[in-house]
């Protein structure tokens, strides 16, 4: 009997995930005792549009209820303090006023930055092939310097990391700044297929969520280097068995 309910239980969560593909993930509902990424994606979407977010740390609590309902009742949304569908859509809308100017994705949208605390750091257009081989050569060895540091969740230091934090780290201490979360940071460059892919390129995988939710940086012949949550920074091969299935694309952000 309880075997056959862990099958009907595996069939329906299969049949969920298959019928609302992208969108349930996309928009997963949130509410106080809530943690993970999505609250942390929540937490500094709300920050940069100017709520009131003391830290981002992946825990929804009271201070991000209170946050939540005020942008709620800012723009005729329903006062629940919980996100849902129509809340991630208004924030959506919503660009932060902390950004120089709109940037092109590749796919002809919109996207923003907050800018506050680069100022010596260099822009990094979205949508062209940005920086020279050399350039790209310099992050990875600033990168590889970091193997074996721990995975942290929300993690932006050398005392730990997580997947786009990693990265976002490594770029910025070679003058570059890349936006901060891992489906962001899918906007940059070109996609191409991996053979077209040098070292410093970027590639991306679907992991806790559909669409770009892991990353990492393309180190040649089938390599690439990123945070495991299990063992932190280091080696991979696209062809592992893990990660292969979960391939997300590539995208050239190396000029050739």
């Amino acid at each position: 009997m309880k075997s056959f309910i862990l099958y009907l239980l595996v069939i329906t969560t299969i049949s969920l995930s298959a019928g609302f593909g992208r969108t349930a993930f996309a928009s997963p509902t949130l509410s106080v005792n809530s943690t993970g990424n999505d609250v942390i994606i929540l937490q500094q979407k709300l920050q940069d549009v100017g709520y009131a977010i003391s830290i981002v740390d992946g825990e929804f609590g009271n201070e991000t209820k209170a946050a939540v309902e005020k942008f709620q009742s800012d723009h005729n949304l329903s006062v629940t303090g919980i996100v849902n569908n129509a809340t991630w859509r208004a924030l959506k809308k919503i660009k932060s006023p902390k950004t120089s100017k709109l940037l092109p994705t590749d796919s002809n949208k919109k996207a923003t930055l907050n800018l506050d605390e680069y100022n010596d750091t260099k822009l990094v257009p979205f949508g062209k092939t940005l920086i020279s081989q050399s350039k790209a050569n310099e992050v990875v060895r600033t990168a590889k310097k970091f193997i074996g540091v721990p995975y942290v969740f929300g993690g932006t230091t050398p005392s730990g990391f997580d997947c786009s934090g990693f990265l976002q780290y490594a770029f910025k201490e070679n003058g570059i700044l890349i936006p901060r979360l891992a489906d962001e940071q899918y906007k940059l460059g070109k996609a191409v297929k991996t053979k077209e892919l040098t070292a410093g390129d970027l590639v991306f995988f679907t992991t806790y969520e559909a669409g770009a939710s892991h990353c990492g940086i393309y180190l040649g012949e089938g390599q690439f280097l990123h945070v495991s949550s299990s063992r932190g920074v280091r080696i991979d091969y696209l062809d592992n068995t893990y990660w292969a299935p979960r391939f997300y694309g590539a995208k050239k952000i190396v000029e050739v």
